[in-house]
This record gives C-alpha cells, structure tokens and sequence, in this order.
C-alpha cells in the first residue's frame, strides 16, 4: 500500500457511495474497491454453505478464503456470477449482520488492502478511512438523509424488476444505520478527518465534480 495514493469514500447503506467512486475511479484512471460486496459475497458464500450468519467464526472462515474474481463488471464467486444475487435485500441485511463481527472484519482487512494498487485507488465503504486505509490522502464521508436514500434504493430496485415497498425500505435503512454506528468493531461515523459530503439534493455528477474538486485541491505530502 505504501507510495499508492488512496482516496477513501465512507458512508450509510443507499448514500450513493458505490456510484460516485465507481465514477470517481473512472475519471482518476484509479483501481475501484467496492467493500460492501465482499461482505455481501462473505454473507452469500455462508448462506450456500450452510452456515448461519450468526456463527461468526463460521463466517470469518469462509470470508478468509472466498474464490472471488472481478471481470469485466462481473462479479463471481466460485466461477459463477452472483452479480445480481449479492445486490439482493435479504444478502444486504445478512452482509450488514456479518460486518458487526471483528473476525470477519479481520479476515477481509488484508484482502481489501491488496486492492491498492498504482498508479491509485478509490474504495468505497463504512470504514474505508478509519481502518482499511487510514493513511488515505483523502477522506470522504457521503450521506443523504434517511427518506432521500430510502427512496433511492426503492427506484433502484422498481429498476431491476424487484417489488418493493418504501416504508419498509425506510425502516430496514433505519436499522441498518443504528446497527452499524452502535457496533464495537469499526463502527459507522464521520472520522475527524474526514471531508462530509451531504447529497440529498445533489445529483450524481455533481458529487463526482465535488468529489473531483478535493482530490485537486487536497494538500499534498512534502
């Protein structure tokens, strides 16, 4: 990791985080770490596994030695593409159940740092800046409010042909949030010295641009 220039993005479930680093990476030239999936792929490779998403070192030992690859835009795990299967709500609840568990967390810190490679990388997740890479030259925290990301992810999934229902959604994001800041293994916060982005009524490309714009202007090291 050390001379790689990392740009770290946290924030809640549905903050649009995934988007703007993909879009961020892709105007950088940079590598793109999308963290949650591994937790989704550790919540996935348990859930056809047998084991239940309680059984924390039973999950540690499969998230240690998941078989995953990513090609072009695929996502696959053991050969098979479970693109569209990790993005499901019950695997986002179960990868959100698994993050809470320091030996989980252990098992993919070195698997996420392997991702930093030259000539940069953008990652994206919950603890990207605070744990993954604290020595990251910038730090971005993204948010919306509850109700804004609420109803992103519904249209999200309209999108994908899934039914939905926002009340339900708004409550499950809720959760998620409570869930992910009380926990004592890495929790969910603005790190002091992280820039706070708030983007519920930004657009997409205005937040890339924002984004953008502090990397350009972020202070440079002697």
């Amino acid at each position: 990791m050390s001379g790689i220039a990392v740009l770290a993005i946290d924030g809640p479930s549905a903050s649009g985080k995934g988007s703007v680093a993909q879009g961020v990476a892709e105007a950088l030239g940079f590598a793109y770490l999308d963290s949650g999936a591994l937790y989704r792929l550790s919540a996935l490779a348990a859930k056809q596994a047998g084991v239940a998403w309680r059984d924390e070192l039973g999950v540690a030992r499969i998230a240690a030695s998941l078989d995953v690859r990513f090609e072009a835009g695929l996502i696959l795990l053991s050969g098979q593409d479970v693109s569209a299967q990790i993005r499901s709500e019950e695997i986002g609840v179960g990868a959100s159940q698994i993050a809470a568990f320091a030996a989980v967390r252990q098992a993919l810190l070195a698997r996420q740092r392997a991702f930093a490679l030259a000539p940069g990388l953008v990652a994206d997740g919950r603890d990207m800046g605070s744990v993954v890479f604290p020595q990251a030259e910038l730090k971005i925290f993204l948010t919306a409010s509850a109700k804004v990301r609420a109803e992103r992810r519904y249209t999200q999934l309209l999108g994908r042909g899934e039914l939905a229902d926002l009340a339900a959604i708004t409550q499950d994001l809720e959760s998620r949030d409570a869930r992910d800041a009380a926990r004592a293994e890495a929790p969910l916060r603005q790190w002091p010295d992280a820039l706070l982005l708030e983007t519920s009524n930004l657009s997409l490309d205005q937040v890339v641009e924002q984004v953008l714009s502090w990397w350009k202007t972020r202070p440079k090291e002697e």
